[in-house]
């Protein structure tokens, strides 16, 4: 594809998800005077089991141990998540300790990164510090404090986005697009971010039978009196079906209680039952909260986590109708992948309109 001029360019963001919006934003500051449009199903501020954004628990704990790509979409993240936490505290999102429990040893946790057998964010969370095995609950193997990472209240981050959006003149088009092609919603767009998660799997013409959902049940409870001094989190693996973890969200947004990742499963029903048993789980790791009969519930919610066999799909395609960057399937990374994961689309569009 010729090199075109910048303010001849025109670009449509297909969801509006935590990663589709970063990308619109990566897109506006690498091309400024192009013509940029969000169009998407769902936007900030709506609750559906389809729009995963709002469900997630959100914070940063890098799931990544490839020694390479995922870790630095996870490193990006982590310095933006930084200077936002810094410089707007209203984004809702907070430095915060974070306790990790673990129940089997490190080398099988899948925490370890290929090739250096050394967890790789350690100096970036402040010097992971790990405890005596007298301090472990029952059951657990290893435990180590991350003293600064970061907690996020989606739904205020979420807003927070849409609205640096809407100031860098981002269009936004609520439709239902049923295939790739009907992106091209005029004859003047270029390219298409395709951020449609697990929309993918039956979007037209992408058809993408190596997505799957993952999917997982939380519960939002008031928080104590006394705020929580960290993040907790329990599993035999970091990636694992029998997760627990409690994250307290900023600006008052309450505590989220988690929870599960059940592969394959579509089902966007609330389980009661399993959300008693979140809540004594939470309770038990995090004695903090109390008795699990005395939580206050504001909410339960379930969110289908967009997961894909082989990881996330971030790569161009020419069409006839003109080029497509994909870039989803980042399963439950996606917050903490986000910037990297936008730059890295930004950067794949650079190059092939260059070509």
């Amino acid at each position: 594809m010729a090199t075109t001029e910048p303010e001849s360019l025109s670009f449509v963001v297909l969801g509006a998800g935590v990663i589709g919006l970063s990308s619109a934003l990566t897109i506006r500051a690498k091309f400024p005077s192009s013509r940029i449009t969000i169009v998407a199903k769902h936007f900030p501020g709506d609750y559906h089991v389809e729009y995963c954004s709002p469900w997630a628990g959100g914070n940063w704990c890098s799931s990544a141990n490839d020694n390479g790509l995922l870790e630095s979409f996870d490193r990006l993240t982590f310095e933006r998540f930084r200077g936002i936490a810094q410089n707007s505290p209203e984004a809702g999102i907070q430095s915060s300790a974070l306790r990790m429990i673990f129940d089997q040893k490190a080398e099988d946790a899948e925490i370890l990164s290929k090739g250096t057998g050394k967890v790789w964010y350690d100096e970036l969370v402040g010097g992971l510090v790990p405890l005596g095995k007298e301090q472990l609950p029952k059951g657990a193997v290893f435990r180590m404090d991350a003293p600064s990472t970061f907690v996020i209240n989606t739904q205020v981050y979420l807003q927070w986005l849409l609205a640096k959006c809407r100031d860098g003149s981002v269009q936004l088009v609520r439709q239902t697009v049923e295939s790739i092609d009907e992106a091209f919603i005029s004859p003047e767009v270029t390219t298409v971010f395709n951020c449609t998660g697990l929309g993918s799997y039956s979007l037209s013409g992408v058809d993408d039978k190596d997505m799957y959902p993952t999917r997982g049940q939380t519960v939002l409870v008031e928080q104590p009196i006394h705020p929580l001094e960290r993040m907790y989190f329990r599993s035999p693996r970091r990636v694992d079906n029998e997760t627990t973890y409690v994250f307290q969200r900023p600006l008052a947004g309450g505590i989220v209680l988690g929870g599960c990742r059940e592969d394959g499963n579509w089902d966007g029903k609330v389980s009661l039952d399993f959300a008693n048993d979140i809540m004594k789980r939470c309770c038990a790791l995090a004695p903090e909260l109390g008795k699990p009969e005395d939580l206050k519930v504001i909410k339960h919610g379930v969110g289908l986590r967009p997961n894909r066999k082989g990881g996330p799909r971030i790569e161009t395609e020419k069409r006839q109708r003109g080029l497509v960057v994909h870039n989803y399937g980042a399963s439950g990374a996606g917050y903490q992948a986000s910037w990297g994961m936008a730059e890295h689309g930004v950067k794949l569009l650079t190059e092939a309109l260059e070509n």
